[in-house]
């Protein structure tokens, strides 16, 4: 087994580090290399020159659990057989430290310390572990050939309810076109609403998307729960279009998902800052034209036109940090 002692590959990133495995192993329909602790690449021996090249990462924040499970099982059914792969693939797991404790991070939020924002931060954690998996990433695209798709999907669960309980983010596109037939596969999927960000972001899908040239998504599938405690039958939808991906079977496409682009943020100045709304309001919640949605000294957010939702609102954020987004609907 090539986990072994360990059942599996979560079970071996939480025990170990890189160093207990070997640097690659061969399996009958494949190989498998190590680039570093939960940092795992998978090309098959017969890969078609025009192959999807696909990152799926999971556990950036070591509260979000069942996207590492979803992650995990794919990776068992194909080093089983169970599921052929015909794309190469490398799976990421963002924070086996914060995922072992159960925590969100350790000293600092990593999904803001993508595209080069570790450097700020040089003391924290999660700054080491960002420029790695950076690093990972660019290495695996840079080797892909013209022609083939490059794909990246940062699997997330949020800590409180949405309206729309899946939904996708898409990086700042510069001047990168939307993919029309991305979002189909998105809605074939079950995810509901899509939010165009407008604005550059330390995000890791968005330095996939700018960096790396990837077709990069962050996807939200849920309620953030411990291991042990997901639903996994609610995961459904992205692991069946994932197995679809992976396999390079005919995908399930539907409708695109709400389009929705982020307006702005709301930015905590000082610890004056005030959010007026409940501490259980879900994501996608309206907000009533003219309302104040924020107070900091100063500064005040009101709504307008009855339209905007709230997004991500996150009041004890230090200062200077993105309190929430305040988003609209993107007209048909």
């Amino acid at each position: 087994m090539p986990f072994s002692p360990h059942a599996d590959f979560l079970a071996a990133t939480l025990a170990a580090a890189k160093t207990d495995f070997p640097a690659s192993c061969t399996l009958t329909q494949l190989r498998m290399v190590w680039h570093g602790h939960g940092l795992l690449e998978l090309v098959p021996h017969k890969l078609a020159a025009h192959a999807d090249h696909i990152l799926i990462s999971a556990g950036i924040h070591g509260n979000e659990t069942a996207p590492v499970e979803v992650l995990n099982t794919l990776l068992g059914d194909i080093i089983a057989g169970r599921l052929l792969l015909q794309a190469r693939l490398l799976l990421v797991l963002g924070h086996p430290i914060a995922l072992k404790s159960g925590e969100r991070y350790i000293d600092f939020d990593m999904n803001r310390l993508f595209a080069g924002a570790h450097r700020q931060h040089p003391d924290a954690q999660e700054a080491l572990r960002a420029a790695e998996i950076e690093r990972t990433a660019a290495l695996f695209f840079s080797t892909t050939p013209e022609g083939a798709r490059r794909l990246h999907y940062d699997l997330h669960t949020a800590i409180r309810g949405s309206v729309f309980e899946k939904f996708a983010i898409v990086p700042f596109l510069h001047d990168k076109k939307q993919n029309d037939e991305q979002q189909a596969w998105l809605g074939g999927c079950g995810i509901e609403a899509l939010l165009l960000h407008s604005a550059p972001a330390a995000t890791f899908s968005y330095y996939t998307s700018h960096h790396c040239q990837a077709d990069a998504f962050t996807l939200e599938l849920g309620k953030a729960r411990p291991f042990g405690e997901n639903d996994l039958s609610r995961f459904a939808g992205i692991e069946e279009g994932l197995r679809r991906l992976l396999a390079a079977a005919k995908p399930r496409l539907a409708p695109c998902p709400l389009l929705f682009r982020a307006k702005y943020n709301l930015i905590k100045h000082s610890d004056a800052f005030r959010l007026n709304l409940d501490d259980k309001v879900e994501n996608f919640t309206l907000l009533p034209d003219g309302m104040v949605i924020a107070e900091d000294g100063d500064t005040r957010y009101i709504a307008q036109g009855g339209h905007e939702r709230i997004l991500f609102p996150n009041p004890g954020v230090k200062p200077g940090l993105r309190a929430g987004i305040v988003i609209e609907p993107v007209a048909a």
